[in-house]
């Protein structure tokens, strides 16, 4: 098996999040006891946040290259940044090691496009709604992203940090979200990404009016399907 190396804290609510989808996906692979070897760096969510409210992108790079280098060094077979809005440096951090990044809007992309969608809702923070990383990347891959109007994407930003990050679940903001959904599948969209890894603990993907993904269940999976791919391709041989 493969050690994974995880960069959390991004916020630790979603963090523990991934920690557990990947114990559970190697368990119900391998059976009995077996769990993940992981390692994971966990930073200090106050700073990145920081950079991000700021625009220092630059440090948060530093931040999250250093991270990811020291998994690597400390015996990480591939690397996960645990948080979509982070995926804006994600190019830099896979810069500076030499295992893969395993990177969630790909892994995303790909679980919408193998179900046969094309035009998804985003949720997700500010930053990765506005910011065009995340809705080029698809584009580039296929998709036709759309993000909910700016009022709306406002309440999305604030429930996800003033609540989520928190470790609050409010009902009166899973109605929010509930009603962006419905405004979206009233505009095309087909489906619905759950962008922000915290955004699972207020909506259920299986119980929304459009087909859900999660992104956090999706990045976690693609964890462990590279952590026992060797595994599995010597069982097969």
């Amino acid at each position: 098996m493969k050690t994974i190396g995880l960069i959390g804290g991004m916020s630790f609510e979603s963090s523990a999040i991934y920690y557990r989808l990947v114990n559970e996906a190697v368990r119900e692979s391998l059976g009995g006891l077996s769990s993940a070897q992981v390692i994971m760096h966990s930073v200090n969510f106050a700073e990145i946040v920081g950079y991000q409210t700021t625009g220092r992108w630059d440090l948060a790079e530093k931040a999250l290259a250093d991270c990811a280098a020291g998994l690597e060094r400390a015996g990480a077979d591939c690397i996960l940044i645990c948080t979509n809005t982070m995926h804006l440096i994600a190019d830099h951090v896979a810069a500076s090691i030499s295992v893969p990044l395993i990177h969630i809007v790909d892994e995303t992309s790909a679980a919408i496009k193998a179900s046969g969608y094309r035009r998804p809702l985003l949720l997700a923070t500010r930053y990765t709604m506005e910011h065009g990383f995340y809705t080029n990347h698809m584009r580039a891959l296929g998709l036709d992203p759309m993000v909910p109007d700016a009022e709306d994407r406002q309440t999305v930003h604030d429930v996800i940090f003033k609540e989520l990050c928190a470790g609050r679940v409010e009902a009166a903001s899973r109605d929010a979200y509930l009603a962006i959904i419905e405004k979206a599948k009233a505009k095309g969209a087909d489906c619905v990404i759950l962008g922000c890894t915290e955004i699972c603990l207020l909506l259920d993907p299986d119980q929304l009016c459009l087909p859900g993904f999660d992104s956090t269940r999706i990045h976690a999976q693609a964890a462990v399907t590279f952590a026992l791919s060797d595994r599995r391709e010597k069982m097969v041989a």
